[in-house]
């Protein structure tokens, strides 16, 4: 790297990322596309990148909006922003035009760094528009170009604003900036170092972006991979001897549903961790029988990253824990709201150590240091976590108003042999009075979506939850159910496309 004048305490997490880069020598950092990027040629890449953003005055209170995909520069730029003291504004790569304009906006961000293959419609003012390779757009520059040696000045800490919410309107910018140094404790090499890590998420979002940063912390291999393509996944993780894995429930569905799998080595992985949403706990077990003892749970929201973790050890011998997202980690406190005790069911509050700096622009959303998730909850005696789903998708019916939990009767639905995915959601009664309960469901066969096979599963929810509030109203058969960019179901894009209903 370029010579260093540390700040007075400078940043841990910095300090330890850049030792990791300088050492690494000729062991590779990154795959992409087939191509191997060694960790000495990614330390002259962050040099190079640094020098360009000093060149173009790029400094300590300034915000930088980074758009890129899972390609190693975009990773690397977020690094030399950082170095330079600026904070970072990841915008998403996949969310649409306006949106990401509305991010760079709300953010305050004046310099926009680019992809020009990917990103043409941001190069234009009034923003500075750098680029991670040539341009022809008027006024770009290209920061992959060879730039005069500046000094590396290490702040005393770094700082990244995620970007959340819908997709109309300003998004809600949430900054973080201790979370980075906790990572530089909690990721340092293990006894089976490198590991291989094999990345879909985008580096954008903090799933993704915490995975990338905390390979390069532990000297492990980062594979990128833009976007989710199952058959791709399965084919890296036997060609590149994959190790380590993180995927959303709907996706590790996708994987173990492809047909490919069953001829698919393997034996390579040690950890495949899955979070993001609830996962049924017929999809657990599915994934422990092929994957063998090395898949976890984990929950966690981008305002929290790290909230809970179920490693596989402690589902040996406790089929009950199958449900779970496991217990609060170290540094962390979740609790109940309203709740008396162990099963008492209700909104999850969580503070601690993880938790973001705040909404940018926006009031304070902490009570007494408790942050409101939204999602709905409750845990076990032995403090096991378990989520309902989210409050604002709680299903009101019945003449009483019963409380319906989306993910209660998915996952009594996927537990039916017939059914491969399910989601389930209000609709409007008779004459738009109350709410019926909807189901949305994949079937293993597609020719079994008939009067029959729902009669079958409304059974099937009968006998398995004991409560006829809980039976869906109604069912409906579709392909496959649409994603957000990260993997989650796309609850919204479902109520929009809800077609004939059995």
């Amino acid at each position: 790297m370029a010579r260093r004048e540390p700040a007075a305490v400078p940043s841990y997490f910095l300090t330890r990322i850049l030792d990791a880069l300088d050492t690494g020598g000729d062991r590779a950092a990154f795959v992409y596309r087939g191509q191997r990027m060694t960790y000495a040629v990614a330390a002259g890449l962050l040099r190079r990148l640094h020098d360009g953003l000093a060149a173009q005055q790029v400094g300590a209170g300034e915000t930088v909006a980074i758009i890129g995909g899972n390609r190693p520069e975009t990773v690397l730029v977020q690094l030399a922003a950082q170095l330079r003291g600026a904070t970072v504004l990841l915008v998403g790569a996949s969310a649409s035009l306006p949106d990401q304009v509305a991010a760079i906006s709300a953010s305050g961000a004046n310099t926009v760094v680019v992809d020009p293959e990917r990103e043409p419609g941001l190069l234009r003012p009034p923003h500075r528009v750098l680029t991670l390779g040539p341009a022809t757009a008027p006024g770009a520059v290209d920061l992959l170009c060879e730039w005069p040696t500046a000094a590396a000045r290490l702040p005393g800490a770094v700082a990244a604003i995620f970007t959340s919410g819908g997709t109309t309107g300003t998004p809600k910018l949430i900054r973080h900036s201790g979370i980075y140094d906790g990572m530089a404790h909690i990721f340092r090499p293990g006894p089976d170092s490198p590991e291989r890590a094999l990345l879909v998420a985008p580096v954008s979002h903090m799933t993704g972006n915490a995975a990338v940063l905390g390979a390069l912390l532990r000297g492990d291999v980062v594979i990128l991979h833009e976007g989710f393509d199952a058959k791709a996944v399965l084919h890296a993780i036997e060609a590149e001897r994959i190790t380590t894995l993180s995927l959303t429930p709907p996706r590790l569905a996708q994987l173990l549903d492809h047909p490919a799998i069953a001829a698919t080595d393997l034996s390579s992985m040690r950890a495949l961790s899955v979070g993001a949403s609830p996962l049924p706990a017929y999809r657990l077990r599915q994934a422990l029988e092929v994957f063998g003892p090395v898949v976890g749970q984990g929950y966690g929201l981008t305002e929290a990253p790290m909230v809970a973790h179920l490693p596989p050890a402690e589902l040996v011998d406790q089929p009950h824990r199958l449900g779970s997202v496991g217990r609060i980690v170290p540094g962390m406190e979740a609790r109940i709201d309203g709740a008396d005790g162990p099963g008492d069911s209700g909104e999850v509050l969580v503070r601690g150590l993880a938790l973001m700096d705040g909404y940018l622009g926006r009031p304070d959303p902490l009570d007494a240091g408790w942050l409101r998730t939204g999602d709905a909850g409750t845990f076990d005696s032995d403090g096991y976590l378990y989520l309902q789903g989210r409050l604002d998708d709680v299903i009101v019916t019945g003449e009483n108003g019963s409380l319906v939990h989306p993910a209660v009767v998915e996952d009594a639905l996927t537990g039916h042999p017939l059914v491969r995915q399910a989601a389930v959601f209000g609709m409007p009664g008779p004459g738009g009075e109350g709410e019926l309960v909807h189901a949305v469901v994949v079937p293993t066969d597609p020719a079994a979506g008939t009067p029959e096979t729902t009669e079958a599963l409304r059974e099937h929810v009968r006998a398995t939850l004991a409560k006829e509030h809980l039976v869906p109203a109604s069912v409906e058969y579709t392909r496959a159910l649409p994603l957000t960019p990260i993997g989650k179901l796309d609850r919204h894009a479902l109520r929009a496309r809800h077609g004939r209903v059995s």
